[in-house]
């Protein structure tokens, strides 16, 4: 997030594409992998321990803020019905990874229940309803309305995506107030409860897209230059201190719900009002904390940072730029890690065993992606100077 009168930055590539987006989209992805694990030490890493808000507000704001870069500029050289049309063929490669992702991961859920006699699995992870019925269930997760445990952040994304074609020429026409727009559909969301049903017929959205569009439209709003005009309050040390301040307290507020000494520091009229700190409708406490942790991190990483551009760096990098493959892969280890901790052994050694080599596939995986990526586009390049050779 650049700032208008702020010292000049050379691109953190020479794409020009700024680093900071997906080293915080890989750093997401892992700590979504860590907070999948139950009973995992490891995950006590991430920054759901931390503050009011996690990973799913970091992942889904970035989301948008690279849709509006990319889809913004193929706008001005393709027209609106190309663009929309490309946004809607990645919304429904979305849409099939989310198919396959649910059979193999259902199959492997399954073949654990069946092998080990242990029908808790099915209930733990949501999938008593795949086995009762699995006709009717895999017609609801074709709706979007069915989703065992730890999926419920791609439909989000493919919903979100699939309304993006409107709200990008919006944001490109009049973005104050399509972000306007945004912030009314969230509050309204948050103070009546409206969401899409879901499966069983008693369930909501977990994440209510009409809520979570805000961090989605915020992040567009900030990719399509919103972000510079924020510049005077993110170099602002007024700003800076008290989002400094309101991460500490959160931190606080947080600690106290499983540190005993700091049981009670919330007053009782004050819980009253923030409780609860609603996940599922997006809670205003939550955007701050994101906001707040966005104000520090701006001034802590600039986008010139050299490290960026470090060996140390580039395995988180490499796992935000493939990120929708990682994150697939992120559910089923896991799930195979949960079973490892509950049928092998549960030892602190074995968490962070499972955790590290989790991660350590997860990179391996966008290290492939993005080589076999690279070829593919040396090949094109070939064939395409070939082509202009001959003629």
């Amino acid at each position: 997030m650049d700032a208008k009168g702020a010292p000049a930055e050379r691109p953190a590539a020479p794409s020009g594409r700024d680093l900071r987006l997906d080293l915080f989209r890989g750093l997401a992805l892992w700590f979504i992998f860590l907070n999948h694990i139950p009973n995992n030490v490891a995950n006590w890493i991430t920054n759901r321990n931390f503050g009011f808000s996690d990973a799913t507000e970091i992942f889904v704001f970035i989301s948008g803020y690279t849709a509006a870069m990319v889809y913004g500029r193929q706008i001005d050289t393709a027209g609106v019905m190309v663009t929309s049309a490309r946004i809607l063929r990645r919304a429904w490669q979305l849409y099939v990874a989310f198919i396959f992702l649910f059979v193999i991961y259902l199959a492997e859920i399954s073949y654990v229940v069946g092998s080990f006699s242990n029908p808790l699995y099915a209930e733990e992870m949501g999938a008593l309803q795949f086995l009762a019925e699995p006709d009717v269930a895999l017609i609801q997760a074709m709706l979007l309305k069915f989703r065992p445990v730890n999926m419920d952040v791609l439909p989000l994304y493919i919903v979100l995506l699939a309304t993006f074609p409107p709200i990008l020429w919006a944001l490109k026409k009049k973005p104050d107030l399509t972000l306007a727009a945004s912030i009314l559909l969230w509050g309204v969301a948050g103070s009546t409860g409206f969401n899409l049903p879901a499966y069983p017929d008693d369930r909501m959205w977990f994440f209510n897209p009409f809520a979570w569009q805000l961090m989605f439209v915020f992040g567009g709003w900030c990719g399509l230059g919103g972000s510079d005009r924020l510049g005077f309050l993110v170099h602002s040390r007024l700003v800076l201190g008290l989002s400094a301040a309101y991460l500490l307290v959160s931190l606080l507020v947080v600690i106290s719900w499983w540190w005993p000494p700091l049981d009670g520091i919330v007053p009782e009229a004050v819980g009253a009002i923030i409780y609860p700190i609603s996940k599922t409708d997006l809670s205003p406490l939550r955007v701050l904390h994101f906001l707040a942790l966005a104000v520090v991190i701006v001034r802590l990483i600039p986008v010139d940072l050299p490290a960026l551009r470090s060996q140390i760096l580039k395995p988180m990098i490499l796992c935000g730029q493939n990120s929708l493959e990682v994150f697939c892969f992120g559910v089923f280890l896991s799930f195979a890690a949960h079973f490892v901790l509950n049928e092998i052994t549960g030892v602190l050694w074995m968490q962070l065993l499972l955790s590290v080599s989790g991660i350590a596939l997860m990179v391996a995986l966008s290290f492939l992606l993005s080589w076999y990526g690279r070829v593919e586009r040396e090949i094109a390049a070939r064939k395409l100077a070939g082509r202009r050779g001959s003629s």
